[in-house]
């Protein structure tokens, strides 16, 4: 089967879990090719189409899984080759991008939700089916916290607190984060912005640190979180996206009920008093989100919606 993957390629790469996802769904046997989106908006984007036919004319594929709801609605402006779409959530919670992933969903001959919140804001209620992206467990690197601490240069004795991404991007809400974790009234507490790191420096500081920390004002399914769970990492998060499905019945998680700094601040005393790293990476596997197995239900959507071509 050829997939034609369609995404956006603004910051001159792919996404890492897009890339991941391909790579996985290979190992099954997939063959498939990359077409990057250029552009700011809906205009920006509609400037590819014609380089879109292109590449579909040279590359022949069976199915094009374009990734976001402005992806979906480019992928869909031409009609020999089904689309599947997959909505990560910004493209769900802003509203101003959400009338043309409505667009995106009435066109694609299937679309994916990766959590239940975006499918509920979403309405959709047919030809979709709900699946976080997956993590590759397979390449994790699953590190002891001293080791860790050395290959990333803090201190043995430190404490850190890992923020889930970088302070300069607002929906981040770095600021909740920082007040959060001034009321732990520790001089020796370090919160570290998640930024310019490797995907290898990122796994070893899921390893290295005391607690994660999530704040976001929204998310979809934050890839994060997960990591951070398979590397056995205490978690604190606000309320967004799947995240408290994801961390359901994982000790050392919290998930807070409130954006109060001072609730997670008392949830960080919680995660950082926990002995040894959490259980998150069973959670994954069994709630059947590692790559491999993500593939394969990506493999049978695939199928489902040639078959439905062909009849």
């Amino acid at each position: 089967m050829r997939i034609l993957v369609v995404a956006s390629f603004n910051k001159g790469r792919f996404a890492p879990f897009i890339v991941e996802q391909v790579e996985a769904l290979e190992k099954q046997g997939c063959t498939s090719g990359f077409f990057g989106l250029q552009g700011k908006g809906l205009l920006g984007y509609l400037r590819n189409l014609p380089l879109l036919k292109q590449k579909i004319n040279e590359f022949c594929p069976d199915v094009i899984h374009a990734h976001y709801g402005l992806s979906g609605l480019l992928a869909n402006l031409q009609r020999r080759i089904p689309v599947v779409t997959t909505y990560h959530g910004s493209d769900i919670n802003d509203k101003k991008v959400l009338r043309f992933s409505k667009f995106a969903m009435r066109l694609s001959a299937w679309n994916v939700f990766v959590s239940q919140k975006t499918l509920e804001i979403a309405g959709l209620k047919k030809k979709y089916n709900l699946l976080p992206c997956g993590i590759d467990l397979a390449n994790l690197q699953l590190t002891e916290k001293a080791e860790a601490r050395r290959k990333m240069r803090l201190q043995a004795e430190g404490k850190y607190i890992l923020f889930a991404g970088a302070f300069d991007v607002e929906v981040k809400n770095a600021p909740l984060a920082k007040d959060a974790v001034a009321l732990l009234q520790d001089d020796q507490m370090e919160l570290i912005e998640l930024k310019g790191y490797t995907r290898e420096e990122v796994n070893l500081l899921m390893c290295a640190a005391d607690a994660f920390l999530l704040t976001s004002f929204m998310e979809g399914s934050p890839q994060v979180i997960k990591e951070a769970m398979a590397c056995g990492c205490p978690i604190v998060s606000v309320d967004v996206g799947d995240v408290r499905e994801r961390m359901a019945g994982v000790e050392g998680c919290y998930v807070a009920n409130t954006r109060e700094p001072e609730e997670l601040a008392n949830l960080l005393r919680r995660a950082l008093s926990f002995e040894g790293r959490t259980n998150g990476h069973d959670k994954i596997v069994a709630d059947g989100i590692d790559n491999r197995q993500v593939a394969k239900q990506l493999i049978e959507i695939y199928e489902r919606v040639l078959k439905s071509e062909n009849n």
